[in-house]
């Protein structure tokens, strides 16, 4: 037995001391970039992201609509690995179908279908215009689009057909595949366009490029795209399949892949990543995790992982301690795992990025995170808030929330991410179903917390993530400071809109 001399902290244990600001230090200099997966020092990591946000693999959170939209703030998602095979690899060769400001139409229906279909559609999706082709699929002959400003449900009948309503496309401005992003969104503009499909001399939809789609560009700016634009998207995998699994998402086209487990401290991880080593060399990217003190890290480093997940039940959906006791508080097992990184790469010269899983409960708790050295950070219940998560969107008490549920609840049955001893079954419980509170589009979110970070580095002196992390001076906040910091007062209600 050894017991640690020390407090297993939390990221709501600390606080930030503000350094001096500068004139460098301004929203427009701050550079939130990070390291996706291992480099050598002084070298570009072949993978970054422009902001360090992914998306936790689960199957209540990363689905190919929510990737895509990760991918064009800059972030990335990772596809849930608890289903099947052929599943999972369409929904990876899905987002791949998508290029920057291209997308694959996912909404499409057949003309024949009923207003009352297409209706639900929209709704289910949470979306306003659907593609009309003659087979209902992404790449049928192109023949309309039908959009909720073209029929009312009180207004006309539900049982006419979507021929009876389409806008036909012979009425509408298409482009030629052969069309650049800059000309498709000039033609947007000059025709004052929302939607502009992009369709083949034989008639077939290839893409549709959205209004949308350029204002979040100018936003965002930097999407996560590889070498022909297409965007990135990662994958979970687990330590059972992986000899079929990961060939298949390979073929799919996914850029990085992650053993999902609740701990990776084992020989069943460096198994699963000397395979992909040695079937794939460097061309597939692949981490691992959850460790929370700095042996497994150097475990996991040593087997080739490509970068690291820190933390084991500090999640808001995770029962892991509860259950079984075992786990961190996500500050400590930051601390720990950062220095070992940091002396992994003083050694080898190769830098390994950690990312923090769990224990991010507000966005202050992202800026610990990131002063205390993580490179990136995964997100569950945060991004399964949003419309773009696959979860149903269900009213409770008058109030709108997302369903959300844990990968080691009852409903997910995930088996393959638990060592609980049973034959492809949960014994027990790790996670938790519930609900979130519905929060919209995910876009003005990620903007906001974007805004947050960079005024807490610009406030303690940084204009990097690198830099946040080496002159950051951190206080432990004492029971007090805390009460001093959550005395709840009483609002008072705000005057109601004129105009409403």
């Amino acid at each position: 037995m050894k017991i640690l001399d020390e407090t297993s902290r939390t990221l709501n244990e600390y606080l930030l001391v503000p350094n001096l600001t500068t004139e460098d230090c301004t929203p427009g200099n701050v550079d939130l970039s990070a390291p996706l997966v291992r480099h050598r020092l002084g070298e570009q990591s072949p993978i970054r992201i422009a902001v360090p946000l992914v998306s936790a693999i689960m199957g209540a959170v990363s689905s190919p609509r929510m990737t895509i939209s990760l991918a064009q703030c800059g972030g990335l998602g990772f596809i849930h690995h608890n289903q099947p095979i052929t599943a999972q690899a369409e929904m990876v060769s899905n987002v791949k179908q998508h290029k920057a400001g291209f997308r694959h139409s996912d909404i499409n229906i057949k003309p024949t279908a009923t207003l009352g279909e297409v209706a639900r559609l929209l709704r289910a999706a949470e979306r306003d215009i659907a593609a009309v082709t003659d087979d209902g699929t992404p790449h049928g002959t192109f023949l309309g689009l039908i959009s909720t400003r073209d029929f009312h449900p009180k207004r006309h009948d539900l049982n006419d057909s979507v021929e009876s309503r389409m806008q036909p496309a012979k009425s509408l401005v298409v482009a030629d595949p052969s069309i650049s992003l800059s000309q498709a969104n000039a033609m947007i503009w000059d025709n004052r366009l929302d939607v502009l499909p992009v369709v083949a001399d034989n008639g077939r939809l290839e893409s549709i490029v959205l209004r949308r789609d350029y204002e979040l560009h100018k936003t965002f700016q930097n999407e996560t795209i590889d070498s022909d634009k297409r965007f990135r998207v990662g994958a979970g995998v687990n330590t059972h399949d992986y000899k079929e699994r990961i060939p298949a998402l390979v073929r799919a086209g996914a850029d990085v892949l992650c053993i999902d487990s609740s701990d990776g401290y084992s020989v069943w991880q460096r198994n699963t990543l000397q395979y992909v080593k040695g079937e794939f060399g460097d061309q597939t990217p692949i981490g691992a995790g959850n460790v929370v003190d700095g042996r497994a890290f150097r475990y996991l480093a040593d087997a080739g992982a490509d970068f690291i997940k820190v933390g084991i039940g500090g999640g808001s959906i995770c029962i892991t301690r509860d259950q079984k006791g075992i786990g961190r508080g996500q500050a400590s097992a930051l601390i720990d795992v950062v220095t070992e990184r940091d002396a992994y790469a003083k050694e080898t010269g190769v830098y390994i990025p950690i990312c923090c899983d769990g224990g991010l409960l507000s966005d202050y708790h992202m800026a610990i995170a990131f002063a205390l050295g993580t490179d990136f950070i995964m997100l569950g219940r945060y991004f399964a808030r949003f419309a773009e998560s696959p979860s149903k969107l269900v009213r409770v008490n008058g109030q709108l929330f997302k369903e959300y549920w844990g990968e080691g609840s009852q409903r997910a049955r995930n088996w393959s991410r638990y060592d609980q001893g049973g034959e492809q079954h949960l014994v027990f419980e790790e996670g938790v179903d519930g609900y979130v509170p519905y929060a919209g589009s995910m876009y003005d979110t990620v903007t906001m917390t974007i805004a947050k970070l960079k005024a807490t580095m610009i406030s303690c002196g940084s204009t990097s993530l690198r830099a946040f992390h080496e002159n950051a001076v951190l206080v432990p906040v004492s029971h007090q400071s805390y009460l001093q910091n959550t005395a709840e007062i009483q609002l008072r209600d705000r005057p109601s809109d004129p105009g409403q």
